[in-house]
């Protein structure tokens, strides 16, 4: 069964553990998950339904007054669907468009003074993003096992490509 990267990510949430609608937005906003998936506030109970319509994910609350939270857990199918998903995610070998690289191959289009302006102003969002990356995860501990992962791994692209950044721009050594 193929699932959406929004299906997917909501799944595994509901799989980490049961949740409301409104629990899943606060996970998504705390780990900062919008920056790697596109899941809109919107989107959240509109995918909740579509998940529970396939059976992946299921609520005990029989109530559905709009006052009432219908907390889901996934079921053994959606267990094995996320299982699934999840592998193939991380084995995905397609390559990620990434404007640095467009803006890199039109490099002889600009001065150098705005090509060194230009990687001057990404090294600093860089190393805020790293600083926010950090304070998110260490606000959150015990983190689960897939968020530090996701963290880990974000903020090793992050020093990568600050690293990268650094031998081009004048940064002092750290």
């Amino acid at each position: 069964m193929t699932l959406t990267p929004t299906e997917l990510t909501i799944l595994g949430l509901i799989a980490e553990q049961p949740r409301h609608g409104y629990d899943l937005e606060q996970v998504i906003e705390q780990r900062g998950i919008r920056r790697w998936a596109e899941i809109g506030f919107s989107s959240i109970y509109y995918v909740l339904t579509k998940l529970e319509g396939r059976g992946l994910i299921a609520s005990d609350d029989t109530q559905t007054s709009a006052k009432s939270k219908r907390v889901f857990h996934a079921t053994a199918a959606g267990l094995q669907a996320a299982e699934e998903g999840a592998v193939a995610c991380i084995a995905d070998q397609r390559t990620v468009a990434h404007p640095m690289l467009v803006g890199l191959a039109n490099l002889p289009l600009i001065s150098d003074k705005d090509y060194l302006d230009a990687l001057q102003r990404r090294l600093t969002w860089i190393d805020a993003r790293i600083s926010a990356v950090t304070a998110a995860e260490h606000s959150q501990a015990p983190l689960p096992h897939a968020a530090r992962e996701v963290f880990s791994y974000s903020l090793s692209l992050l020093q990568a490509e600050r690293a990268w950044l650094a031998t081009r721009v004048q940064v002092p050594h750290e």
